[in-house]
């Protein structure tokens, strides 16, 4: 990962890091810590997690992770930050993919797209996308929200659906209920509960179905 895409992974960065990667190497060194930190969640979990782990993983001594992270928490949010916008990257990516023509089936692509980053993205399944491993939840909220603006904004412009509050609302919440409802899914990420994705794919698109329909005659 290059210095730019830190700095896209990271937004805010200045607020969570000690020092912010200004060349390549460092930025590299960076990117092996947070892949260190995914490796050891997916192992033992996001409670157990401490720096010493992190830099015992990344091969690397605890003075290089105190030099870019004040402590354990910090690892955790930048890790968080990281997964949001390979999430984001990958959505759009994932609905040019499918040929979608309809909202309907850009929800399941962007199901199937959440899906494949539960089983293939380090650390993805542990981290809490709001309130529990953050420091703080006002920043958390606004990439929330920053998310489903920005898969509104696609599905607006690729499928018509109403870009209104209640809409963005909408997608927030089902953000939310999806990782509750993965991560019990992948629970062993070699043999997923197809029968519970299914029931979130079904359950997505009756509500999604009601919020469009009347924000649509609303407008």
């Amino acid at each position: 990962m290059l210095v730019t895409e830190v700095s896209n992974a990271l937004p805010g960065g200045s607020s969570l890091l000690r020092n912010e990667p200004v060349q390549a190497r460092s930025s590299a060194r960076l990117t092996a810590l947070l892949d260190a930190a995914a490796a050891v969640i997916d192992e033992i979990g996001l409670e157990r997690l401490t720096t010493a782990m992190v830099a015992e993983r990344a091969g690397a001594s605890i003075g290089t992770v105190y030099r870019y992270f004040p402590d354990r928490i910090a690892v955790v949010e930048a890790l968080a930050m990281r997964c949001t916008q390979r999430l984001r990257d990958r959505f759009l990516s994932a609905i040019d993919a499918s040929r979608a023509s309809t909202w309907q089936e850009g929800s399941d692509a962007l199901i199937d797209m959440t899906v494949d980053m539960y089983r293939t993205e380090p650390g993805f399944r542990a981290i809490r996308f709001s309130g529990e491993n953050v420091a703080t939840d006002d920043d958390d909220e606004d990439r929330l929200a920053s998310l489903g603006a920005a898969v509104v904004t696609i599905f607006h412009e690729r499928f018509g659906i109403p870009d209104t509050e209640r809409v963005r609302r909408a997608f927030v919440i089902l953000a939310e209920s999806s990782h509750a409802v993965m991560a019990r899914a992948h629970r062993d990420p070699s043999r997923p509960d197809r029968s519970l994705i299914d029931e979130y794919r079904a359950m997505s698109r009756g509500y999604l179905s009601s919020v469009i329909d009347t924000e649509a005659a609303a407008g």
